[in-house]
């Protein structure tokens, strides 16, 4: 089953993908809400509300205001190795604020207060029920399905210290979509990429991450309740602009897709704000 947040005249619906069309679940204003409800499967199963057309849609983030959104730095093998590190014992976390969220055909939102603008494609875990210190071998029945993030990142503010977070945090910067696939259709091993202006820039296996969906879960609700609607951004693999020989970043008008095979694809185009470099 596939499931996406749309934006609709009255507010946004969340929504089935069935082939060219979306139905609407009445009732629930994204899909975050929808699995807030023990039984969501269900409900989105049998959904009949008004059907829309696929082809024009305009899609939100797949969960809106998610309570939580966990990031996992230096996951992937070929990442790890081209920054030049060992891998890792245990996960690197950090965190981003819904306010970064933006929708599978939005701007990326570039600030004049940054230069250096990098692509970050990521596989998505969304979690679709609440646990704390849940056992990895507990922790496939915890996952909703998986989706698609682009963890765009502004290298110059992230460099200023060892920590990530302000370079990670930028308004309207990270979309996440275009849909929530269920694990009986979709689990991790096909490959992700980043194209920039139809340039393949990042390309890999989603079975290269050093820590898994499972063990990221189990790791995380360790510390803190992981609920309904939470995300988390598993790491990105090798071949970011920042590790360029020249090094290379986004510039106002390139545009970005961010591809999971059997996921589906994000589009989005860099747009300057008002005084950024173009």
């Amino acid at each position: 089953m596939r499931l996406a947040t749309l934006r609709t005249p009255e507010g946004t619906v969340a929504v089935r993908r069935d082939g060219g069309t979306y139905t609407q679940i009445p009732g629930f204003a994204d899909v975050a809400a929808l699995l807030a409800r023990p039984d969501w499967r269900t409900l989105a199963a049998a959904a009949d509300g008004p059907v829309r057309p696929a082809e024009g849609a305009d899609l939100a983030p797949v969960v809106t205001h998610p309570s939580k959104i966990v990031c996992v730095g230096l996951n992937y093998r070929t990442h790890i190795l081209e920054m030049g590190r060992d891998l890792p014992e245990y996960p690197t976390l950090f965190a981003k604020y819904a306010d970064t969220l933006i929708g599978a055909g939005d701007d990326i939102e570039l600030p004049e207060e940054d230069t250096a603008i990098d692509w970050e494609a990521e596989l998505a875990v969304i979690v679709g029920k609440p646990g704390r210190r849940i056992r990895e071998e507990d922790a496939a029945a915890h996952i909703a399905g998986y989706s698609i993030c682009n963890d765009v990142s502004m290298r110059t503010w992230q460099f200023r210290t060892k920590e990530w977070l302000q370079g990670k945090n930028w308004e309207k910067s990270t979309p996440l979509g275009p849909v929530l696939v269920t694990p009986d259709e979709w689990t991790p091993g096909p490959a992700i990429r980043t194209l920039v202006d139809g340039q393949v820039m990042q390309e890999a296996s989603t079975a290269d991450l050093v820590h898994g969906p499972e063990f990221l879960i189990s790791y995380i609700s360790t510390m803190i309740t992981l609920n309904p609607g939470d995300v988390i951004i598993t790491g990105t693999p090798g071949g970011v602009g920042h590790a360029r020989t020249p090094a290379r970043y986004l510039r106002h008008g390139q545009v970005v897709e961010t591809v999971i095979e059997g996921i589906g694809t994000l589009a989005n185009r860099a747009a300057a704000t008002v005084g950024a470099a173009v």
